[in-house]
């Protein structure tokens, strides 16, 4: 289903207490299908109570670069007003965060091979 050049990320965040997502995974995680050869998000998923939640977020990864944190924050201010917002961006910034340590991991496995 994915390329050989994809790997996947997850990005975790806390969420309010009192956000229905919290009550029912206890915190607020984004999957992430990145494809290496170019930082590119070929597909998306996030923790969610209603699957319109999940598609919506699909909608604002999907084709932007990993590495875009800025384009897609302010993506996220500008369309996404449900009640995870800020964790939303904080889960991105994590997968963010893991997807630089395992292209760097992979580099450098490559490199010693």
């Amino acid at each position: 289903m994915f390329d050989k050049d994809t790997i996947y990320i997850v990005g975790d965040a806390q969420s309010s207490s009192n956000n229905p997502i919290t009550q029912q995974f206890s915190a607020f995680f984004i999957g992430l299908v990145v494809d290496t050869s170019n930082d590119k998000i070929v597909d998306a998923a996030c923790s969610s109570t209603v699957q319109l939640t999940s598609d919506f977020a699909r909608s604002i990864f999907v084709g932007h670069s990993i590495m875009a944190s800025e384009e897609i924050g302010e993506e996220i201010r500008f369309r996404y007003f449900g009640s995870s917002q800020k964790t939303l961006i904080a889960a991105f910034k994590d997968a963010q965060k893991k997807y630089k340590q395992a292209v760097s991991t992979r580099n450098k496995a490559t490199v010693t091979k």
